[in-house]
This record gives structure tokens, C-alpha cells and sequence, in this order.
């Protein structure tokens, strides 16, 4: 290896730090309260160095963004060749709660920690891509099963749909990274509660 491609290693090796380092912060503490010279001081970096790297906090956790999403995506490519979109439904949703249960970090910032809004053309995801977008590819599932008279024939607002397997899928998982350590209820397993919670989903769209 080359002294430019280890200069580069070493720059991309920082970048990871510097992410790691400010995921965690948001997730933790907020995104308000963290500062850029709060990131830098967890590394040990002068705030100089995260500023080489980063322009600004919002260019900091608009890039964290893209990447956990991207991450997200990627784990319902396995999930897209289902022929069967109840099933690819189902397999969808188990696949979402399993990223926030192995990436409570990453979860926590893309959907529990208030931060700037970003705005489509300021995203390296392209929208509507159910390739790189997890919501373009819930809706998808959902456009194909109503286009294969799965659901009740009542339900037909595929935006609705979507957001409200969502806000379920959501809710169970989000429950758990919050509620994990209480131990005033007497919880049963997670991965039974997340299969309970996306059968009852699918079961009550089914006709």
C-alpha cells in the first residue's frame, strides 16, 4: 500500500470514528445537545479535525442518516425476491425490528431522536427507489398486494396502509429499546412480541 492510499485509509478510518462517535451522542443525549466540539472531545480530536471532515453538525447527521437508512435497505434485498407479498410483508417487518434490535444506536437516531428535517434533494437516497428507499419498498409490497386483491376490500389507500404497518412495527420495537431495562413489567420474549405484532399486522389486512 501507497502512502496515498493509506492517507486515505486513514481519513476514511477517522470518518467511521467521527460517525460512530456523533451516532452515538444523538442517540443518547439529543441532537441539540450535542456540539461538535462534544464529538470531537469523545474521540479525542480537536474540533478542527471533525471540521475537516464535516462542514457542520446538520452535514454530520445528514450523511449518518443516509448511511443507517442505506443500512436498512440493504436488509430487505433478500426480502424482495418473496413471490408471495403477504409473506414478503411479514418477512419485512421481522427483518425492520431485527435492525433496531441489533442497531438500537442507529435506530435511535433515524427514528426516535428529533433532528433537522432533510429535505429530498439533499439526500444521497434516491426517493421512491425501492432499492435504496425502506419506505418506497414497504409501499411496493403493500401496491402489490392490493393489485393481487390480498387485503379486505376496503382497504385501498396504500400510503395508509404502509404508515400504519409502520407505526406498528414501530411501536413494538421502540417499546423494547426503551422499555428493555424496566423491569416493572414482566416482559416475555422480544422475538415472540415481534412476531406476535407483525402476524396480527398482516392478519388484519388479510381478506
Amino acid at each position: 500500500m501507497g502512502p496515498k492510499e493509506r492517507r486515505e485509509r486513514e481519513r476514511e478510518e477517522t470518518r467511521t470514528m467521527i460517525l460512530d462517535a456523533a451516532r452515538e451522542l444523538f442517540a443518547t443525549e439529543g441532537y441539540e445537545a450535542v456540539t461538535m466540539r462534544r464529538i470531537a472531545d469523545r474521540i479525542e480530536y480537536s474540533p478542527t479535525a471533525i471540521y475537516f471532515h464535516f462542514k457542520d453538525k446538520e452535514s454530520l447527521v445528514r450523511e449518518l442518516c443516509d448511511a443507517d437508512f442505506l443500512t436498512l435497505a440493504h436488509q430487505f434485498h433478500r426480502i424482495a425476491r418473496i413471490a408471495d407479498p403477504l409473506e414478503r410483508l411479514r418477512q419485512a417487518g421481522i427483518a425492520y425490528m431485527e435492525f433496531g434490535l441489533e442497531k438500537p444506536n442507529h435506530y435511535r437516531l433515524m427514528f426516535m431522536t428529533p433532528h433537522p428535517a432533510m429535505a429530498a434533494d439533499e439526500s444521497a437516497i434516491e426517493r421512491g427507489n425501492p432499492e435504496v428507499d425502506a419506505y418506497a419498498f414497504l409501499k411496493a409490497i403493500i401496491v402489490d398486494s392490493l393489485a393481487q386483491k390480498k387485503f379486505r376490500k376496503e382497504l385501498t389507500d396504500a400510503d395508509l396502509i404502509a404508515q400504519t404497518v409502520w407505526a406498528g412495527v414501530h411501536g413494538a420495537i421502540s417499546l423494547q429499546i426503551a422499555k428493555c431495562n424496566d423491569d416493572w413489567v414482566d416482559w416475555r420474549d422480544m422475538k415472540k412480541r415481534m412476531r406476535f405484532m407483525v402476524d396480527l399486522l398482516v392478519k388484519g389486512l388479510e381478506k
